[in-house]
């Protein structure tokens, strides 16, 4: 326990962390704050407290997994944000890999791990996606999108916020009736079905998860547009044609950078000459990093989130035009506080679909994802590109007035825990 205890006493300075070791023995940090309940946590055996401090970002998440960290008092979620509240990103290198050794190894795991070629792509794409239906059911929008919202109001609920991230990027797109557009890594199908009610247009959705595949193909269907919005289980590197509009929302945090020469290759020649592509995508505020090996090995394998610089660098290399630019800053971390809600109120089905550690897993990503948007170096990019500078109108007004139209359309559905 001395070394965890060692870390705890140098971390937390706000709040209060109380933990109790396999022999009772109590440990206390931070201090009492008015209004504020202390997070109480228990470590189940000796080994425990070794485990997790020997390397925090894997052994946390992994003895709350197996059991071998209970909270007590408060739940994970709020251990986690009190943790990452005492290390923000601000806060430089709080919760680094320490010494070059160490920052080394885990940079060059990361990098081999990002080497995606198509069969381990779709390998990872089927870890991912694949899970059950249902799961993704109980705590996602009835939209099922699995993205970062839109929230123009924090007390807006989750369909609000997802309707209006569709709108926040469809008005960026500048369409028109009768265009081609190329959606990569489609998801569920929502986005695609979207472009087509309210533009009239084609659209093509590529993905590399089968059964999202076939669930779009049955949106489709009983919509009665499959003849104008497709879906194909491919690869985005052997699609052909060309695209007006090219759309990618949660696709390149699965590319891995060795992959951004060549996509960016591949999407200049898909994109008409006066075409505009967009993306979105989970983005870091700093310098390039690396992917922490607990996401790694349990939730995105293969999956890098990529700093600014990195995307604009690559786009300029193949002459793509970066024309706008926008940062998502705190919308992640209330759509996964949104999610993880969900999940909780879900718990005795997703217990009964997997087991009991599956579901602390799931719940552990989505608390250590929402601490990375609220307090660490996580932001989501918005970035729109153009392979020539007369392709969209002189000003931005145009995104604003169209968001503007297409936000009055329609309403959200109300959400509820989905009945089987």
């Amino acid at each position: 326990m001395w070394l965890l205890d060692k870390m705890l006493r140098k971390l937390i300075k706000t709040g209060e962390l109380i933990v109790t070791d396999h022999d009772g023995k109590e440990y206390r940090y931070g201090a009492p704050t008015p209004g504020r309940k202390a997070v109480k946590a228990r470590l189940t055996d000796k080994g425990a407290a070794l485990h997790i401090a020997k390397d925090p970002r894997v052994g946390a998440g992994e003895a709350y997994m197996d059991g071998r960290l209970v909270i007590e008092q408060g739940d994970i979620r709020d251990l986690v944000l009190l943790i990452r509240e005492n290390a923000p990103w601000e806060k430089e290198g709080a919760l680094a890999p320490k010494g070059p050794v160490r920052k080394a190894f885990s940079t060059l795991i990361g990098k081999v791990d990002q080497i995606n070629w198509k069969s381990r792509s779709r390998r990872n794409a089927e870890h991912t996606y694949n899970l059950t239906r249902r799961l993704y059911e109980l705590f996602l929008d009835e939209d099922r999108q699995y993205t970062c919202a839109y929230y123009t109001d924090t007390g807006n609920t989750l369909e609000q916020a997802q309707l209006d991230k569709k709108a926040h990027i469809a008005a960026k797109l500048d369409l028109k009736p009768g265009m081609k557009v190329l959606d990569i890594g489609c998801g569920w199908g929502g986005w695609a079905l979207y472009l087509h009610r309210h533009y009239d247009v084609d659209v093509l959705g590529v993905a590399l998860a089968p059964d999202q595949i076939a669930f779009c193909k049955e949106r489709a269907e009983a919509e009665g547009v499959a003849d104008r919005v497709k879906f194909e289980l491919m690869d985005y590197r052997d699609v052909t044609g060309t695209f007006d509009r090219i759309t990618s929302v949660g696709l390149i945090e699965h590319l891995g950078t060795p992959h951004y020469p060549g996509f960016f290759a591949k999407t200049h020649e898909l994109l008409k000459p006066d075409g505009v592509m967009f993306s979105h995508c989970c983005g870091r505020v700093g310098t390039p990093g690396t992917t922490d090996k607990w996401t790694r090995k349990y939730i995105f394998p293969g999956g890098y989130i990529p700093s600014l610089s990195e995307l604009v660098v690559e786009a300029e290399k193949h002459r793509m035009i970066v024309t706008d630019v926008e940062a998502l800053r705190f919308h992640y971390s209330h759509t996964l506080e949104e999610w993880y809600r969900r999940t909780n109120a879900a718990k005795d089905e997703i217990v009964a679909l997997y087991d009991e550690r599956f579901f602390r897993m799931w719940q552990f990503y989505l608390v250590g994802a929402e601490a990375a948007f609220r307090y660490g170096a996580m932001v989501n990019w918005q970035i729109q590109y153009v392979r020539r500078r007369d392709a969209l109108p002189m000003t931005r007004d145009f995104m604003y007035e169209e968001e503007r139209r297409l936000r009055a359309l329609e309403a959200p559905p109300e959400w509820h825990l989905a009945a089987e």
